[in-house]
């Protein structure tokens, strides 16, 4: 059992297609109406069907109040790592501190290399995600100048700035062991989705970034654990795993945070259902932070 202690949070996961518009500008209104803590966008630029996820990020943040937003998670390949940083600053300073970054080495690499992107190799998409890290911590720093030599991405004599409204949590959706003790050692959060890593894998990976986590000093409860969710919240009886009525709903992610390290849950209902996203924020989101804290003692 692992419990790190951290509070919950909650999210949702709208989709960006460019012909909902009003519709995801709905969501996440009720979102903050409702106290929700997050709003992660998916970032594929190569999709036609989808608005630039940045762009959306920033109309999101103006027609909000209090939710904080992400991009969930950062298309690396596609977006330089210092302008992207300057972007995040920029995001933070405007929405007054609501803005978070979290960051993928990539994925769907043809789709990339088509829209003049480069198709890396494990290895070289590895490097590229850690050095990023080393740069948007470096365009943040508020130094007069700055200068990194790496394979990926090179700095030289770069005015950083400005600097974040706060201290923006750099995020990693990554899965493999390098990269896990990678994020274990400089990020402050792991973006993992129930759809790739389900819950009977998450103890070894918490382990993999817990243990490099303490070999670089770091306490491992200070890593926020965001796990995107996808699932039914039904009237009817259980179909499996988050398909299922709202008690159902509550005891699993209670279970989660309480048993598998997860603090942070981020939902994406079938086709943006308002009522599903409604059920989450209204009946499941409360139920699960008094279980939770309930059980804390």
């Amino acid at each position: 059992m692992t419990d790190y202690g951290r509070p919950p949070q909650f999210g949702m996961f709208p989709t960006p297609e460019a012909d909902r518009v009003d519709e995801i500008l709905d969501l996440v209104r009720m979102a903050d109406d409702e106290g929700l803590d997050l709003v992660g966008i998916q970032d594929h630029p190569y999709q036609k069907r989808f608005l630039d996820t940045w762009s959306l990020m920033a109309v999101v943040l103006a027609r909000t109040n209090r939710v904080r937003v992400f991009p969930d998670v950062a298309c690396l390949p596609l977006r330089p790592p210092a302008v992207m940083a300057k972007a995040a600053a920029s995001l933070d300073l405007i929405s007054g501190g609501r803005f978070e970054l979290a960051l993928g080495a990539g994925a769907f690499w043809p789709a990339i290399g088509a829209m003049g992107g480069p198709e890396r190799t494990p290895g070289e998409a590895a490097r590229a995600l850690s050095e990023a890290v080393d740069v948007i911590r470096l365009m943040w720093s508020g130094e007069a100048s700055a200068r990194y030599e790496g394979t990926q991405y090179q700095l030289s004599g770069v005015h950083p700035g400005p600097r974040p409204a706060h201290d923006i949590g750099l995020w990693l959706g990554v899965g493999g062991p390098r990269m896990l003790g990678l994020l274990g050692r400089v990020a402050d959060g792991w973006v993992p989705s129930v759809s790739y890593f389900p819950p009977p894998a998450l103890p070894g990976l918490h382990a993999r970034i817990d243990e490099s986590a303490r070999a670089a000093g770091r306490d491992p409860a200070a890593i926020q654990r965001i796990y995107n969710v996808f699932g039914a919240i039904t009237d009817g009886p259980s179909s499996g795993f988050l398909n299922g009525p709202v008690k159902q709903w509550v005891d699993e992610l209670t279970g989660l945070v309480l048993e598998s390290g997860m603090d942070t849950f981020v939902f994406g209902a079938e086709g943006d259902d308002p009522h599903q996203h409604q059920k989450w924020a209204v009946e499941v989101v409360p139920a699960v932070r008094e279980a939770v804290a309930r059980q804390r003692g």
